[in-house]
This record gives C-alpha cells, sequence and structure tokens, in this order.
C-alpha cells in the first residue's frame, strides 16, 4: 500500500475501506480516529472527499497521477505514488515543518482511494507526459 506512512495510518486507510464496504458508512470512532492521527486536516479532507473533488487521470502506459479541487477551487495535481503535493500546506507543514503527515489534498486522495469515491478518467500518453513535465494547461 502506501509504505511511507507510518503503520497506524495504514491500517487506519484499511478499516475504513473494509469498513466502507460492509456498511457504505465510516462509523463515527474511524472519524475520530482520523482526526487523532491526521489533525485539523482531516475534516478539510473528508469535505474534499463528499464535494467529489478527486479525479485520477491514468494513461495507457499506466502512469497516474490524481487532480484534485481545493477549497478554494484551484486545481492541484498530486502525485500520490511519490507522496507529493505542490499546495502552501505541504511544503510548510510537511515538509518544511514536519509536523503533519499529510497536506488536505493527498488525504482526500487516500480516503477516495478507500471508499471507491475517486473519480476516473483517461489521459494519452502525450497529455500525461505533459502533466508530469508541467507544461500542461491546467
Amino acid at each position: 500500500m502506501r509504505s511511507f506512512l507510518p503503520a497506524v495510518a495504514e491500517q487506519l486507510f484499511r478499516d475504513i475501506q473494509k469498513t466502507h464496504q460492509e456498511t457504505s458508512q465510516i462509523p463515527d470512532d474511524l472519524l475520530i480516529a482520523l482526526k487523532f492521527v491526521f489533525g485539523s486536516c482531516a475534516l478539510q479532507a473528508l469535505d474534499l472527499v463528499d464535494h467529489h473533488s478527486v479525479t485520477c487521470l491514468s494513461s495507457p502506459s499506466g502512469r497516474k497521477a490524481f487532480q484534485v479541487i481545493g477549497g478554494s477551487g484551484r486545481l492541484y495535481t498530486c502525485f500520490a505514488s511519490c507522496h507529493y503535493c505542490p499546495c502552501p500546506a505541504f511544503a510548510y507543514s510537511v515538509l518544511r515543518r514536519n509536523d503533519g503527515l499529510l497536506c488536505k489534498h493527498l488525504l482526500a486522495i487516500y480516503l477516495c482511494e478507500a471508499v471507491g469515491g475517486t473519480l476516473q478518467e483517461s489521459v494519452s500518453d502525450q497529455q500525461m507526459s505533459a502533466l508530469l513535465s508541467g507544461t500542461a494547461a491546467p
């Protein structure tokens, strides 16, 4: 799964996925655990999930990237495979201060994957290349 996250976070995503498959809900105890592990960005990430803000882009070559529409309407292209988001919160809280595991955009991606809420979009290899090189239009 995501070997760069602590085991407790990994288990939490598995528990959310399993429970959601069985009940189509995330029970309160798992929501509390989510808030405990990820702090204030957990509620913001859940809001992004509720608004269907996460799209997985995949190309024929097998490459994947995620686009997340943030709360302000800005589009962020994130790479879950290497644990990266271009948002200022990721740069400051996760990389610089090291006081958070994820930003709300990456957390929303992992939650959407756990509950099957990720929108899917196919793109050509050329479009993915442009996206990865930063030359794609938003």
